[in-house]
């Protein structure tokens, strides 16, 4: 695991209250589950989150028996290798699978592979449209991967599966209605509608894009979108632009929050705008969709109420007719990408048992 980040698990969340089952991805029916995984043999599937730096991967038993969470038999980052290029980097994912394969313990068969990866995706199609830190354009990646194990893929956008894991084990468990933003390098969303997450033909969700023309150049193409000031990557370049901090100094927004609280002014007026354009950016989502819930996740929910607090109050400010949603902190943690794609992984191994033999 990456220095800081908490050990993947499948914890008892406990939210919302209505729902006493502890947190794990849907089964395949009994006659499915029996007929593809062998007498005696205890089904598993291999998780990938594909990130620009590391791959964070995950072998996972379904629970031992019904109402049990599922287990982490194993749990791996390798480096993407997206500097050595696109090929490079697709063969850093098949090794990741192959890798956790290969340390498949006695008992236990791969049932599928969950891909959640970065970038405009395509879920339908299967095909990761433009990831710009790892070059990939118009890349088959679920079928390059099913072709190369021979297991059926689920594959799905990071923040979406994100989202989906959070709907279904997480925060949003409970509520058929409701959106999961994640707040790191960038800004997204998973908008989810009647219990599924809706991906737009790929595009749903980019809150962060957008902005004043004219202002801070994004990476996206497009000017003074708000992951340029407002993401926790905006921020720590914000105040450094305002104050000459270098990145070894201010790296982050736990740098910024930390002199904010120090009494710094200049950290508390980047912090305070990058809160309001946030509340701003969740206002717009409940007066489209009126949103009963926002689940606020990752690595800016750390900060606790001290984001949680201010954001409530900026949201509310910029709503007059519609009722403030309920906002509440993701509780899956910087392994949601892992979750979201073990959920992705039951999900196209339930598909596929339902498929004629």
């Amino acid at each position: 695991m990456r220095p800081g980040e908490e050990q993947v698990a499948f914890p008892v969340a406990t939210e919302p209250a209505s729902s006493s089952r502890p947190p794990s991805a849907p089964s395949p029916s009994p006659s499915s589950r029996g007929r593809a995984a062998g007498a005696g043999l205890r089904p598993a599937v291999i998780a990938l989150d594909v990130g620009g730096t590391d791959i964070k991967s995950a072998l996972v038993a379904r629970g031992a028996r019904p109402g049990v969470p599922d287990e982490i038999l194993v749990e791996r980052v390798v480096p993407t290798r997206a500097a050595q290029g696109p090929e490079a980097s697709v063969a850093a994912v098949l090794a990741a699978v192959e890798a956790l394969r290969a340390e498949v313990p006695a008992g236990y068969q791969v049932r599928g592979v969950g891909l959640a990866v970065p970038g405009t995706v395509d879920e339908a199609a299967g095909v990761v449209l433009n990831a710009e830190n790892l070059d990939w354009v118009d890349l088959p990646l679920r079928q390059v991967v099913a072709d190369a194990t021979g297991l059926p893929v689920g594959f799905g956008h990071d923040v979406r599966a994100g989202g989906l894991a959070e709907a279904r084990l997480g925060a949003g468990r409970g509520e058929p209605d409701h959106a999961y933003v994640s707040v790191g390098t960038g800004i997204a969303a998973a908008i989810v509608l009647r219990g599924e997450v809706y991906a737009g033909r790929g595009f749903a969700g980019e809150l962060g894009h957008g902005g004043v023309r004219g202002g801070t150049p994004c990476p996206c193409g497009g000017s003074g979108c708000a992951e340029t000031y407002a993401s926790a990557a905006g921020m720590a370049r914000s105040y450094r632009e305002l104050t000459g901090a270098s990145a070894s100094e201010v790296p982050g927004s736990a740098e910024v929050l930390a002199r904010a609280q120090a009494g710094d002014d200049v950290a508390r007026e980047v912090w305070d705008r990058a809160v309001d354009r946030l509340g701003e950016l969740v206002a717009a989502m409940v007066r489209v969709l009126a949103l009963p819930v926002v689940v606020i996740g990752g690595g800016l929910v750390r900060a606790g109420d001290d984001l949680m607090v201010p954001l409530d109050a900026a949201v509310r400010s910029y709503l007059t007719i519609h009722p403030a949603p309920r906002l509440v902190p993701a509780v899956l943690g910087s392994a949601a990408g892992t979750y979201g794609a073990t959920v992705l992984a039951w999900d196209a191994v339930a598909a596929s048992d339902l498929e004629p033999m």
